[in-house]
């Protein structure tokens, strides 16, 4: 492998999670109510907790792309 190709793979694995993440973002953000009812009859938690839920979920899920995606492209395009 060369520098090339995981620069090049680094960056197409930011963009391609960085649209899962903007997707799972406005689909919580349009449906809501709906989808905090479904995952709170499932799991059986309040309205409120699922929410919290939501939020922990896209805030770690940013950072691991940071962590693990943006970080390492950065580091190789820089390198």
């Amino acid at each position: 492998m060369t520098q090339e190709f995981l620069t090049t793979a680094f960056g197409w694995m930011t963009v391609l999670n960085i649209a899962v993440l903007l997707f799972s973002t406005l689909m919580i953000l349009i449906m809501q109510d709906w989808i905090a009812g479904i995952h709170g009859r499932m799991f059986q938690m309040e309205r409120a907790d699922v929410k919290k839920a939501y939020f922990r979920y896209l805030a770690n899920y940013k950072i691991l792309i940071i962590v693990f995606c943006l970080m390492p492209w950065l580091a190789l395009h820089l390198a």
